[in-house]
């Protein structure tokens, strides 16, 4: 089974870049996988197995 995450991410305006990829590196180390990022809005979809 799976479950999954919706976030909008808080990256202020300095540092966007970096803030962005800090936090999809730390869902991947929580075991989350990007299932799809928004273009027309910040969006983040995050899935991963339930039962791992």
């Amino acid at each position: 089974m799976k479950e999954y995450k919706v976030i909008q991410p808080k990256l202020g305006f300095k540092n966007r870049i970096q803030k962005y990829g800090d936090l999809l590196n730390q869902y991947a180390r929580e075991g989350w996988e990007v299932k799809h990022i928004g273009h027309n809005s910040p969006l983040v979809i995050f899935e991963r197995d339930k039962n791992r």
